[in-house]
C-alpha cells in the first residue's frame, strides 16, 4: 500500500506514480484523441456540416445521459471502497484477537515448550491467511523450527486453526488450564475462522459480471459519441475535452477494479504481509 502525505498537493498533482491511472490511460487516451481528430476534421474539412445539422443535437442526449453515468460510476466507486474498507476491519480483527489470545495464554501457561508452541503458531495463521488470500504457494514447514504437516491441496488456515483448538483442547484435558480458561480462549480460536470467512467472501465474490460489463461498455458509447456533437460548438478544441472526459470515467472504473479486491498485490491492495509480520512480532513479545 502507497504510504503518503494527504496534505502535499503538489505532490499529488505533479508526480505521476507507477499506479496511477494516467499511466495506464495513456494508449487509450491516444486512441481517444486520434479518433476525435478524425470525427472533427471529417465534420469540418471534408463533409463540411452546417450548424444547424442534427448531430448538433447529440449534446442534449449526452446532458441527460450524463446524470446517470455519474450515479452508476459514484456507486461502482463506493462499492469497491466499501469491500476495501471491510477487508481492513477483518484484518484489524485479527491483530486484536491475535494479541488477545497471547496475553490469556502468557498468563495461563506455565510450560516453556507449551509457550513456544503458541508463540509460532498464532502468527502462523496470518502469515498463512494472507498466503491464502493472494494465492501463494508456501513451503511445506512454514515457521522454523516447529514442525507443521500442512496439506497445499487442502484448506490452509483450517489446517493452523485445527492444530490451535487440539493444543488448546490438549491443554484442557490435561489440566493445564481450566474449563473457564479453555471457554475463554476459544472465542478468539473462533474468530480466526469467522475473519478468513469474511476475507474469502470479499475475494471470491466480485462485483456481478452485467453491472460490470454495463459500465464499460455505457462510457465506450458515451466517449464514442461525444465528437460528433460537440464538434459543432468547440471544433478541434473537442479533442481534449473528449480525451479528459475518457480519463476521468474510466481512472474511477479502473480505481474500483483494483480496490474492489483488497488482497492482491497492486499498490492500494491493503499490506496484509505487513500487518502479518506485526502481528508476529506482538506475539513474540507478549509470550
Amino acid at each position: 500500500m502507497i504510504q503518503y502525505n494527504p496534505k502535499d498537493w503538489i505532490t499529488f498533482i505533479f508526480r505521476f506514480h507507477k499506479s496511477d491511472t494516467f499511466r495506464q490511460l495513456i494508449p487509450m487516451m491516444l486512441t481517444i484523441g486520434l479518433y476525435s481528430y478524425g470525427v472533427a476534421y471529417l465534420e469540418i474539412e471534408y463533409w463540411k456540416l452546417s450548424d444547424n445539422h442534427h448531430l448538433k443535437n447529440l449534446t442534449i442526449m449526452h446532458g441527460l445521459v450524463s446524470f446517470v453515468i455519474s450515479l452508476l460510476l459514484v456507486f461502482r466507486t463506493n462499492t469497491a471502497y466499501d469491500r476495501w474498507w471491510e477487508g481492513r476491519k477483518h484484518w484489524g480483527a485479527l491483530v486484536n484477537n491475535s494479541r488477545n489470545l497471547a496475553l490469556k495464554l502468557s498468563a495461563y501457561l506455565k510450560d516453556e515448550n507449551d509457550r513456544v508452541y503458541f508463540r509460532k503458531l498464532i502468527p502462523s495463521y496470518a502469515s498463512m491467511l494472507q498466503k491464502h488470500l493472494t494465492d501463494e504457494e508456501t513451503a511445506l514447514m512454514l515457521i522454523e523450527g516447529l514442525d507443521l504437516e500442512i496439506d497445499h491441496h487442502k484448506h490452509r488456515p483450517n489446517q493452523i486453526a485445527k492444530m490451535l483448538f487440539q493444543k488448546a483442547n490438549a491443554l484442557y484435558t490435561s489440566n493445564k488450564i481450566t474449563g473457564d480458561q479453555f471457554i475463554i480462549i476459544n472465542a478468539e480460536l473462533q474468530s480466526f475462522t469467522d475473519i478468513c470467512g469474511a476475507c474469502e467472501r470479499i475475494k471470491n465474490t466480485p462485483i456481478p459480471y452485467s453491472y460490470s460489463s454495463f459500465i464499460k461498455k455505457f462510457i465506450f458509447i458515451y466517449i464514442m459519441t461525444l465528437p460528433f456533437g460537440y464538434v459543432f460548438s468547440l471544433g478541434y478544441y473537442t479533442i481534449p475535452v473528449v480525451v479528459f472526459i475518457f480519463y476521468v470515467l474510466a481512472s474511477l472504473e479502473l480505481i474500483a477494479e483494483e480496490i474492489e479486491d483488497p488482497f492482491g498485490q497492486d499498490a492500494n491492495d491493503l499490506p496484509t504481509a505487513k500487518i502479518a509480520a506485526n502481528i508476529k512480532k506482538h506475539v513474540e513479545e507478549i509470550i
